[in-house]
């Protein structure tokens, strides 16, 4: 089956091909064009389609919509954008200016009828109506990271932010704006898949609206016989799809501990110190020592995606086994550069003499296999030296920071172990963590345990001591008065960690990090709260948490929020969380569709989704402003 990825791809090089499916295309060498897209296009077309590729498809420039541009005659120009005021106001002055000769207009989300008669206004006024070849409304408003994980947006992600929903001063018609906001991206992502889901949302909260909105703009379109996008589903083979993919709707107040959780695996530390962002990092690197005995460094920009194998099998590993398969990587890329120069060393036997000729002979082939691996090994170098820059940069915040001695104690914290030294101690101790170290870790304990007042006090004196921003606790502390504790605190049974005695390879001379003093921690696999409610519904087990939420099917004709009798288990499941997602709730997923397609049966798929990705620091900050409005 294809992938979301695979599939906003394909759409993509169609737009970039003209609108021409890329089967029928009439020429193999590629019409030149040109590419103007708004931030949002950057941010869609940028995960997906590299520099290159897009030079392969015909794109011999790309540009801002919004940045001055010299007219570009008898060059087709592909404009890639939402339709905003602000930018068909732009699109009404390179028509009335005559950028260019020829228009492709694609709008990332259908653009209304007023605003195309707006459009329309403007090129008959700029004398360009003739020049107009298309206008395709695209349905692209989401992002897709990848094969199974996508958000909505990038740029002004806050208007839709945890923070934008849960305001206290908000308005009706303003809450109203966001969630359709949500919804109109969310059937994006349906129209691209191609296919009508049935929805599981829970009741009284923002996935409750959303569920439902969604529901009645999916039923106004497949009930409406004239612009049905949904005619005739089908699968990549062509055939008719009944299998329908189950969409759960989550709202992220269901698990406030796991987006604060400090983690240990390659691609959610990578997020939550380095800020990974769109697939790309910005990684601070030592080039060596100024003359004022200071340290000098640059920034080294690491493009992360999948076909990169190291990044595709280790980005849900956990740390110590990532610095021991970089050794490895790089002990393999030494000993294949030392064949290398072993060859031309016996190459450079003089040829007259009998036995430097039998050398070359022989060693002919090897010589020739070892300069057609060249390209292989520099890119292997290359992919070395950045993950290498990426690990280095990790470690020294898990060292600074002791980040490992925080994942530790809140493991064992939210699956209920004994813990080996006490919170206050660590809240005290001033060589333990940054102020928001500490803060993160005693909301997690006081979401999964009791706490009476007077400990309480002892705790928010501790935590003001060392300076800590109180705000987002107001926030947890209101927020775990309105929700049932016991449902709160049973979220978080099972997992912990083991930690073992010693690295196995990277105490050895000549390795690339030193790791003493960190804890070579192994996590127990478990399920966090989303990871549970998608397995109660996936399998429709009976369960006091899930047996409210709501069963919308907008194939049917009538209405009915019932869970039907004749229960089935879904194979490919879509889960959105609303408020903000992370990569420590996308790789629980991952490693639980794993466990359960190699325990036999049919293979189950799971996309993970939501509004924005949004690491601990960035979701802190939000909890602070809501904070704020308490006191």
């Amino acid at each position: 089956m294809m992938s979301l990825r695979d599939k906003q791809i394909h759409a993509l090089r169609q737009m970039l091909n003209l609108n021409i499916p890329e089967s029928k295309s009439t020429t193999a060498v590629p019409t030149w064009k040109i590419l103007i897209y708004d931030r949002v296009g950057q941010d869609i077309i940028s995960p997906l389609i590299s520099i290159k590729e897009l030079r392969e498809l015909g794109i011999t420039l790309h540009m801002q919509l919004h940045s001055d541009r010299d007219p570009i005659p008898e060059v087709p120009a592909i404009y890639f954008c939402s339709p905003t005021d602000e930018n068909l106001g732009r699109i009404g002055q390179d028509l009335n200016n005559n950028i260019y000769d020829i228009y492709h207009f694609n709008f990332i989300s259908p653009i209304t009828r007023e605003k195309m008669e707006d459009l329309a206004s403007s090129a008959l006024q700029a004398g360009a109506v003739s020049n107009i070849q298309k206008v395709f409304d695209q349905y692209l408003n989401f992002i897709t990271l990848e094969d199974d994980l996508f958000v909505l947006r990038h740029q002004n992600s806050d208007a839709i932010s945890y923070h934008a929903i849960n305001r206290g001063e908000i308005k009706d018609t303003e809450i109203d704006i966001i969630m359709n906001t949500i919804v109109d991206s969310l059937f994006s992502v349906f129209v691209t898949l191609g296919t009508v889901p049935i929805i599981r949302c829970p009741r009284g909260n923002a996935a409750e609206i959303i569920g439902k909105k969604l529901d009645k703009k999916l039923r106004d379109n497949v009930w409406d016989t004239r612009n049905n996008l949904f005619q005739g589903e089908t699968n990549n083979t062509g055939h008719i799809s009944f299998q329908r993919p189950l969409f759960i709707v989550i709202d992220r107040s269901i698990d406030m501990a796991t987006p604060l959780h400090h983690t240990w695996t390659y691609q959610a530390l990578a997020h939550d110190i380095l800020e990974l962002s769109l697939n790309r990092l910005i990684v601070d690197e030592n080039i060596g020592i100024t003359p004022g005995g200071g340290v000098k460094s640059k920034t080294r920009p690491c493009e992360l995606n999948n076909n990169d194998k190291f990044w595709s099998q280790h980005k849900g590993s956990p740390f110590p086994r990532v610095a021991e398969a970089i050794q490895e990587q790089l002990e393999q890329y030494r000993l294949s550069e030392e064949e290398v120069k072993k060859l031309k060393n016996s190459m450079g036997i003089d040829g007259d003499n009998d036995t430097g000729y039998s050398m070359v002979t022989n060693n002919t082939a090897r010589l020739t296999n070892a300069v057609n691996s060249l390209p292989q090994l520099i890119e292997m170098k290359r992919l070395i030296d950045m993950h290498t820059t990426i690990a280095t940069g990790i470690l020294n915040s898990i060292k600074s920071r002791r980040l490992d001695t925080y994942f530790e104690i809140e493991e064992k914290i939210m699956s209920k172990q004994t813990l080996d030294r006490s919170i206050l101690d660590i809240i005290n101790d001033h060589e333990c963590g940054t102020p928001d170290d500490k803060l993160r870790l005693f909301i997690i304990y006081y979401l999964c345990t009791n706490i009476n007042d007077n400990d309480y006090d002892k705790y928010e004196s501790a935590l003001i001591n060392c300076g800590c921003d109180l705000n987002p606790l107001y926030h947890i502390k209101r927020l775990k008065g309105y929700t049932r504790l016991t449902d709160v605190q049973n979220n978080y049974e099972g997992g912990g960690t083991k930690t073992v005695s010693m690295f196995s390879k990277l105490m050895n001379q000549g390795s690339s990090f030193v790791m003493e003093g960190v804890k070579n921690l192994v996590v127990k696999r478990h399920n966090l709260p989303v990871t549970k409610i998608v397995d109660d519904l996936i399998e429709t087990k009976q369960n006091l948490q899930t047996d409210d939420y709501y069963y919308l099917d907008p194939k049917q004709l009538k209405q009915s929020d019932n869970l039907p009798k004749n229960r089935t288990s879904f194979q490919d499941v879509i889960v959105f969380v609303v408020g903000g997602g992370n990569y420590i709730e996308y790789q629980n997923l991952v490693d639980y569709v794993k466990q359960k397609n190699s325990s036999g049966g049919a293979n189950k798929r799971i996309v993970y989704g939501s509004t924005t990705l949004v690491n601990a620091r960035q979701f802190l900050k939000q909890l602070s402003h809501l904070g704020q409005e308490i006191h």
